[in-house]
């Protein structure tokens, strides 16, 4: 089975939150208003992007955002309120970057390709909440310029980083209290998966370990240049304030990652691939509470955190 996807009007409820969930207090979940000067829609970005000569670039997975409408929900996604801070990865030509701003937020726009960078400040120009900053996302040199606020990372992130990215930052940056990304569709039923869900794997369980995921939206196709083969979602995770299980991280990753390193075998199978003797295998699933014949695919962050426990060093 698939994740439980979470569709909303954006107007009528708290993004992040099932049907039924009461919002966060304080928060009001009501799309901002948009002007002309802020609203990009599918002629003004073309235009944009014809000033500057930019055709997307498949090489780096390009594909830019056409409906404002689709950017304001976005927008309303992040749970931003005015003088909140976030962090836009791959800003493109500021079809999120201007929604951002329009709703009163601090946004820090980082874009990897210089050949964006002209149109992405004319994009923003007047937009004083708005900085650019030309960077690569995967250096992570950008988290100094993070301060002591904290954060939302938002973003519309190509297929060949989103994982990465994600678990990079859960992993690095606790400034960042709640991501809100726009990935394909496989990429997000895999962060947001659960045991048993057909995407289910380690960096699912990695994301289990530091947050609380949802996918809030499925996104066609149609709304972006050039157009994908496949659907989108927009997937929300909110940090733990600690893990929920007590585990040394070396020894649970090195379980984890042992579990899924072959899809469809045994937990005994993966421990004696670290080196365990079939009876040690056997002590230490039996330890945990783990049948030997049951397979990584179905197991929770609890069950891999016992199974670590046990697991001689």
């Amino acid at each position: 089975r698939r994740p439980d996807i979470t569709q909303h009007p954006p107007s009528r409820s708290a993004p992040g939150l099932r049907p039924g969930a009461e919002p966060r207090r304080g928060f009001v979940a009501t799309l901002p208003a948009m002007g002309e000067r802020t609203s990009l829609g599918a002629s003004a970005l073309r235009g944009l992007a014809e000033r500057h000569g930019i055709r997307p670039k498949r090489s780096l997975g390009q594909h830019f955002l056409l409906d404002p409408n689709l950017a304001r929900a976005i927008a309303v996604d992040t749970g931003a309120r005015p003088g909140d801070h976030v962090v836009e990865i791959g800003a493109g030509l500021g079809s999120l970057t201007r929604a951002l701003a329009d709703a009163g937020v601090e946004v820090l726009a980082i874009e990897l390709d210089p050949a964006l960078i002209p149109a992405l400040e004319e994009s923003v120009d007047g937009l004083d909440a708005v900085r650019v900053l030309p960077a690569d996302a995967m250096a992570f040199g950008w988290l100094e310029a993070l301060g002591d606020h904290d954060w939302i990372l938002a973003g519309n992130l190509p297929y060949n980083v989103a994982t990465p990215l994600v678990l990079e930052t859960l992993a690095r940056s606790p400034r960042i209290r709640r991501i809100v990304v726009m990935v394909q569709r496989e990429v997000g039923e895999r962060l947001a998966a659960g045991p048993g869900d057909e995407g289910y794997g380690a960096p699912s369980v990695r994301v289990a370990y530091r947050a609380r995921p949802v996918i809030i939206r499925r996104v066609p196709p149609e709304v972006f240049w050039p157009r994908p083969k496949v659907d989108s979602v927009v997937v929300a995770l909110d940090r733990r304030e600690r893990p929920p299980v007590a585990v040394d991280e070396a020894r649970l990753w090195r379980v984890v990652d042992a579990g899924f390193a072959e899809r469809r075998k045994t937990m005994r199978n993966a421990l004696r691939r670290l080196g365990l003797g079939v009876e040690e295998a056997d002590r230490a699933l039996a330890e945990a509470g783990v049948d030997p014949s049951t397979r990584a695919e179905t197991l929770s962050l609890e069950d891999f955190a016992r199974l670590a426990e046990a697991v001689p060093r």
